[in-house]
């Protein structure tokens, strides 16, 4: 465990703490946060999507960190906490939260989305909500490098051009592409 514990705050020098992340500011209205699950931290690092449902409201199909709207009188980190164990069926109790990243403002939506990074054991099973995950999808950050590829994409009839990154044939763009970006920038400079 000591190795663990040693690795982990390492981890956690290169991100800001929790309390840090949330006095910066972002456009968005509605507070929301999201869990970025990592695990093999630091030999082979890797991360934790959701792929949504493709016949949701919002975000329909997008590949995301589980995460969503801060409920009343809730901590930001317990939403995020929350939200992945209510999405994927991960237990609180199995993340080591080590840091957060600055909150980021989606456009379409007007959130005010706080990342917080945890380290989960490798090789966890998940269980996707049927309500709201189609799968759960798991990729080392390597191979996200090697997939960045910055693309032109139209969105509501909007050209954009966007950092992008493939997993398993499915693209991340938007707001889990900055958040994956911001995440790259501080642990691999």
């Amino acid at each position: 465990m000591a190795e663990s514990s040693r690795s982990s705050s390492e981890l956690s020098e290169l991100l800001l703490t929790p309390a840090d992340a949330e006095q910066l500011d972002a456009h968005g209205r509605t507070e929301a946060a999201v869990l970025v699950p990592m695990h093999g931290w630091p030999d082979n690092p890797g991360l934790v999507f959701t792929e949504r449902r493709s016949d949701l409201k919002r975000h329909a199909g997008e590949i995301s960190f589980p995460g969503g709207r801060r409920d009343e009188g809730e901590e930001l980190l317990d939403t995020a906490l929350r939200e992945a164990h209510e999405e994927i069926g991960l237990s609180p109790e199995r993340v080591e939260v080590v840091g957060a990243l600055p909150p980021i403002g989606t456009f379409v939506t007007n959130y005010k989305v706080h990342p917080f990074v945890g380290l989960i054991d490798e090789g966890m099973s998940f269980t996707p909500n049927p309500t709201e995950v189609e799968s759960v999808l798991v990729a080392s950050l390597d191979d996200l490098e090697a997939a960045y590829e910055k693309r032109r994409l139209v969105r509501r009839g909007v050209p954009i051009k966007t950092d992008t990154y493939l997993i398993a044939d499915n693209l991340i763009w938007g707001a889990t592409a900055r958040i994956l970006a911001l995440l790259l920038e501080r642990i691999r400079p």
